[in-house]
């Protein structure tokens, strides 16, 4: 373990990305510090304020009865953000060192990450309080112990669903379904999980012999975390090469758009192939989806100038999500395709195209909205316009400054690659540029004035559409060998 610890601090230290990314752990580390500040006062101040929201019961029982909640909120955030700690093994493998060390190393690192940490410094002040107030010092100790146990328990749990939805598609579906069914089943009186955990909480703090039930818990999902990756810690395990059957499917229907019909085959199949591309299009479902909880809503008001963000994300939320990687999704074989003698109008034409289609599409599917009244559907419709005429192009320009490649075999959730400060600027014309034009109108007139000025720009971008093409093209054409530079690169 001494030897492991010394080779990751050397590793850390004369990392080529440490003096880079030097101002970025400096920030992270502000607000590490920042957050175990607000659990250390949050700690101390939750015994006065539960005896003030629940006047009449015992704050120890009332904060058990949120121990469910919290295991599962915390098993949500650990699969999204916590990831098993790795080191280099490959070249250990090579040496005469025992796998179980190096898989005990990686684990036990595991147990004593942040994310295991940060509950106590909520638990041990809150334990501290109740001490103050005369609870019995064996039965806090207890209770403290009990529930690092159970953010222990958490931790490998977290690891084996990882390892079970890593090769998955959309992979965090299960885990939020599980979520929410469990949620749904205490909400509904079905089965009272937060009553059954308070009191098998309460319980282990009241006889410590219970504590070996939540020890051997842990035990046993550490050992079937080691199990797991002991299987895995081969030499020659990351050169297995998957196999799987290839489906074929009829795009001749492409045709119709003539020169821009190779590339919209391509972007196609891109999409239906990869991990990351094919999620934006499931994802659809959920910007279909995204007006029923406004609309639904009882405080929700057709008269508001935010409505128009609302018809834009709806009709375009392929475009948002898809578009604004162009051409980062390219960026595996950038370099070959620009060596092709092919021409750059019609490439960047495809991509508008199809996000053309998905605008249409979207807004077709959105037409059931009208049972909301007819309003809602003159909204989808102006935005759709205003979409298809002036964010299309929008994020087209954009493009043009991206410069970091996406792995397409990465998985879908939570995958941050290819981001970057042009991401972040582009949601400026996207989001409040069209707020901007409809509350002048809507305050000036009134609602229908301004979805005919949001129309209005779209027909604009519409009548310019070569136009806005060729200048596209140009900035493109004036970056080209800068991309080419950077999605050559290892990011």
């Amino acid at each position: 373990m001494k030897r492991f610890l010394s080779l990751e601090w050397k590793q850390f230290f004369r990392s080529a990305s440490f003096g880079k990314n030097i101002a970025l752990k400096v920030l992270m580390g502000f607000f590490a510090v920042y957050i175990i500040g607000f659990l250390l006062v949050f700690g101390f101040l939750l015994y006065p304020g539960l005896k003030k929201a629940f006047p009449g019961q015992d704050p120890f029982i009332v904060v058990n009865g949120f121990v469910f909640f919290w295991f599962v909120g915390d098993l949500l955030v650990r699969f999204f953000f916590q990831k098993l700690p790795v080191m280099s093994v490959k070249p250990l493998l090579t040496l005469p060192i025992k796998r179980r060390a190096i898989v005990h190393y990686v684990l036990v690192k595991s147990a004593i990450s942040f994310f295991n940490f940060l509950p106590l410094f909520a638990f041990v002040p809150f334990g501290i309080v109740l001490l103050t107030k005369n609870y019995n010092p064996f039965l806090v100790s207890l209770w403290v112990l009990t529930l690092l146990l159970i953010t222990l328990i958490s931790n490998f749990l977290n690891f084996i669903i990882e390892n079970f939805s890593a090769e998955r598609e959309l992979s965090f579906l299960p885990i939020i379904a599980l979520a929410g069914v469990l949620f749904g089943l205490n909400h509904f009186e079905l089965v009272h999980f937060s009553e059954l955990v308070s009191k098998g909480v309460i319980a282990v703090s009241n006889n410590g012999v219970l504590l070996i039930l939540p020890l051997l818990i842990l035990v046993l999902l550490y050992a079937l975390n080691y199990k797991l990756l002991y299987k895995k810690l081969y030499l020659d395990h990351s050169l297995q090469t998957k196999t799987q059957e290839v489906k074929t499917s009829d795009l001749t229907w492409t045709k119709h758009f003539g020169e821009s019909a190779p590339f919209m085959q391509l972007d196609l199949k891109l999409i239906w192939r990869n991990k990351r591309p094919r999620a934006t299009v499931f994802m659809l479902v959920f910007g279909l989806l995204y007006g029923l909880y406004f609309y639904t809503s009882s405080t929700f008001e057709i008269e508001s100038f935010f409505i128009i963000l609302i018809g834009i994300l709806v009709t375009g939320f392929f475009i948002i999500n898809f578009g604004q990687f162009i051409p980062a999704w390219d960026g595996s074989y950038y370099k070959m395709l620009m060596s092709q003698n092919i021409k750059y109008e019609q490439y960047l034409k495809s991509k508008q195209t199809l996000m053309v289609l998905s605008v249409i599409v979207m807004f077709i599917l959105s037409i059931p909205y009208v049972y909301f009244g007819w309003k809602i559907l003159l909204l989808h419709f102006g935005a759709a316009i205003y979409n298809i005429g002036v964010n299309s192009y929008v994020i087209m320009f954009a493009g043009s400054f991206n410069r970091k490649k996406i792995d397409l075999n990465q998985r879908a959730a939570f995958n941050y690659q290819g981001m970057g400060a042009v991401q972040w600027l582009i949601g400026i014309p996207l989001m409040i540029l069209p707020i901007v034009i409809y509350s002048i109108f809507y305050y000036a007139i009134n609602f229908e004035a301004g979805m005919i000025a949001i129309g209005s720009c779209g027909v604009v971008g519409i009548i310019f559409h070569q136009k806005l093409i060729r200048i596209i093209t140009k900035k493109y054409l004036s970056s080209k060998y800068k991309m080419i530079d950077a999605f050559s690169q290892d990011h």
